[in-house]
């Protein structure tokens, strides 16, 4: 019986409500299961700020590097908005990518079949939608130097803000995108604007190398990130897997979320380079929608998004790859039998909160494993 780590972030605003679900499945796994889970809880974001003063502490950073896996709420809100720039509820998040080293974000965009319609899209369009977001996460414009606001006289002022991408970082995400395409539908569209910006050219110029090199079985197309999005919402399930740098993967996968119906439905995961030694890789995961203080405690919250997480921690991080499917099968399940949260509710179903749904994909997760 293995026994594995995880440190629990709730963070802010509904971000503790949708991760008391999530300990619900983990302590159906632990009754249930043959792998043991241990979790310890802590302190970010905004919540960090206010007991320590910073979004988070370097106590809560040792435990995240020494555990398998983080799982992780949400953070911030309107109480924040005066705090400085470098602890900021967000700033968390940010120094856990960074002292993680989690330079891979995984962002899939699935359209279950019971919520075609609550699409903004026709049904044809969405129903049956399975995309798969490569975004880098750790280069960019983002993290490039310089990253400043300056006075340069008579008034003025410039911002600035550098885009900057060097050969490994580009080969180490395009790797990622290629290996899971081959595990799906064997194609990778990679997303730049090499048509205005030099940092576009050589990441075409890498991806394309590194395809015809290594990956020549899986096909590869290119195509302009403004032009990305418009295809996006024209016909996604054109898109298998979709590889992009940090900026344009921020924003593509935010249009490909809303394809599904609602953020409160996608989940994400942040992944390291495997250790040389044990092969296992810092990981991180969470939801993809924010913190939603108007809602927090009401027990509205879609906790979805919070339990496909743990769905993505169990595939990528422990290779239940099993379990996995089986998690992501009761959440369909539920849907399928009209239960629905707030955010995604329609005439003719089951309004349901928070710990409501949550149980009811534990009780559709257990029903399928007593079958």
């Amino acid at each position: 019986m293995a026994t594995h780590r995880l440190l629990l972030l709730p963070g802010d605003g509904i971000g503790p409500d949708i991760m008391a679900e999530a300990v619900k499945v983990l302590d159906w796994i632990n009754a249930n299961g043959t792998d043991r889970f241990e979790t310890e809880e802590d302190l970010v974001g905004g919540a960090a700020y206010d007991a320590h003063g910073q979004s988070i502490s370097d106590a809560t950073m040792k435990i995240a590097l020494d555990a398998d896996a983080v799982l992780f709420g949400a953070v911030g809100g309107p109480k924040w908005d005066g705090v400085g720039y470098d602890v900021r509820p967000e700033a968390g998040l940010l120094r856990l990518r960074k002292d993680l080293q989690l330079f891979a974000n995984l962002r899939p965009a699935i359209c279950y079949p019971a919520l075609a319609d609550s699409s903004s899209l026709k049904r044809d369009v969405v129903e049956g939608l399975d995309i798969l977001i490569i975004r880098e996460l750790t280069g960019g414009v983002y993290f490039g130097e310089p990253k400043e606001i300056i006075d340069i006289g008579n008034g003025q002022k410039r911002g600035i803000d550098t885009q900057v991408y060097d050969t490994f970082e580009i080969e180490r995400i395009a790797r990622v995108a290629f290996e899971l395409a081959r595990t799906r539908g064997n194609k990778v569209t990679s997303s730049e604007k090499r048509n205005v910006m030099k940092s576009g050219v050589l990441w075409n110029e890498v991806v394309t190398a590194l395809g015809a090199r290594d990956y020549s079985d899986v096909a590869l197309d290119h195509m302009l990130a403004d032009a990305c999005g418009m295809q996006l919402v024209r016909w996604p399930k054109q898109f298998d897997v979709i590889l992009c740098d940090n900026l344009f993967g921020d924003m593509l996968s935010d249009v490909a979320a809303m394809l599904t119906g609602s953020l409160g439905m996608l989940p994400s995961a942040s992944l390291g380079a495997p250790d040389a030694t044990s092969g296992k890789r810092k990981a991180l995961y969470e939801p993809v929608h924010g913190s939603a203080p108007d809602i927090a405690g009401t027990g509205a919250a879609n906790p979805i998004a919070m339990i496909a997480s743990l769905a993505m921690c169990l595939r990528y991080s422990f290779n239940m790859v099993d379990l996995a499917d089986r998690l992501d099968a009761a959440i369909a399940a539920a849907l399928d039998k009209g239960l629905r949260t707030a955010d995604i509710m329609s005439d003719g179903l089951t309004q349901v909160g928070t710990t409501e749904m949550g149980s009811a994909i534990v009780a559709e997760l257990d029903a399928a494993s007593r079958a």
